[in-house]
């Protein structure tokens, strides 16, 4: 159509893992989602914020979502200026390159992590520029002494390979971006450590995080940043103003405030990755030392399709990835003990 930017209309878009329908019959171990659900209080506080006649539906959420500003606040130790609330991390990866970046103007990112950067700064008519890996993967090839794009995001820990980088790296290049070093940290909370202290250190630091994964609210659609307080006031001025639904507002404050429940959790995931990387590599594949609620595992044929394409047909759904740097592993899911056991079963079936 003629009303349409020539570069939306010709723009591919991002394509996100496969969602079955009949989602009860498989696997489903190619989104990163959490296998348990989430806290029992989530439950008694969304029946709660419905009443018996679901009357609060009728208006308006809190606009400035400042009880779950608070809640975060509180579990990560910022004032509350210093956090925004957002429709999934997505939204705040989305506004950092709206408030930051113009039409362009250059954002960048490492290649492979997460391919949404490069959907986000098209839309918005930025210039993308990606930067590959060093082969033990601390390090980034060919990062100038000093970056000037208006953002740089590092996924850590990374997916879809799993690996975090070395806090004190993150530090070194935050002190060489001359813009925004955006520390996307999706998948922290499976991880020893955070670079939530690099937010305080330096004002170009900003840190984002969700709930999708560690506090099994993926449905929900909940993510936050973390940030000085004059950033946090530029996103707040081009956010949605009523960007949290009422539902999404009481789970989240109870999903934070529920952190006895969270670490039992997230502990189950983390054993849990460990039994089943241990186990691949006794049947001979790679796997890259994940530090989120995946693995990156490669066949000793180097041939991710094919177990893939096996995986498919035993309806066990992980993600294969047709790029050519990681086309031959796959990125597989954690989920309970049980599914990873027999996933384990398939794969042998399947042959190593």
């Amino acid at each position: 159509m003629s009303c349409l930017r020539p570069s939306i209309a010709a723009m591919a878009g991002y394509v996100p893992g496969f969602q079955p329908t009949d989602i009860a019959s498989w696997i489903k171990l190619n989104t990163n989602e959490n296998p348990y659900p989430p806290s029992p209080k989530v439950i008694e506080a969304i029946l709660a914020e419905l009443g018996a006649d679901a009357a609060s539906l009728r208006t308006y959420p809190s606009a400035s979502s400042e009880k779950l500003r608070q809640a975060a606040a509180d579990l990560y130790g910022f004032d509350p200026s210093w956090i925004i609330m957002a429709n999934g991390s997505d939204e705040v990866l989305n506004n950092l390159i709206r408030a930051c970046a113009g039409e362009g103007e250059e954002i960048g990112y490492v290649h492979p992590s997460y391919s949404y950067y490069a959907t986000l700064a098209e839309i918005q008519g930025a210039r993308v520029r990606t930067f590959g890996l060093t082969d033990d993967l601390q390090q980034i090839t060919d990062f100038p002494e000093r970056y000037n794009g208006k953002l740089f995001f590092l996924t850590t820990p990374n997916s879809p390979l799993g690996f975090a980088f070395p806090l004190a790296y993150i530090e070194e290049l935050a002190t060489r971006c001359d813009g925004l070093l955006v520390v996307d940290e999706a998948y922290a909370d499976f991880n020893d450590f955070n670079a939530l202290e690099l937010v305080k250190k330096y004002e170009n630091v900003v840190v984002t995080r969700t709930l999708s994964k560690s506090y099994a609210l993926a449905g929900m659609r909940l993510g936050l940043a973390i940030a000085r307080p004059e950033i946090i006031a530029a996103l707040d001025k081009i956010r949605d103003h009523y960007n949290l639904d009422r539902l999404a507002q009481a789970a989240c404050v109870a999903a934070l405030e529920d952190q006895e429940y969270f670490r039992k959790r997230r502990d189950q995931v983390v054993a849990t990755r460990q039994f089943f990387t241990t186990e691949l590599q006794s049947l001979s594949y790679t796997v890259v030392e994940s530090a989120g609620n995946f693995v990156f595992a490669v066949p000793s044929d180097r041939n991710g399709k094919r177990v893939y394409d096996g995986l498919y047909a035993r309806k066990i759904l992980v993600r294969h990835f047709g790029d050519p740097l990681l086309a031959h592993g796959l990125r597989i899911s954690i989920g309970t003990r049980e599914e990873m056991e027999q996933t384990l079963i398939a794969i042998r079936e399947i042959g190593c």
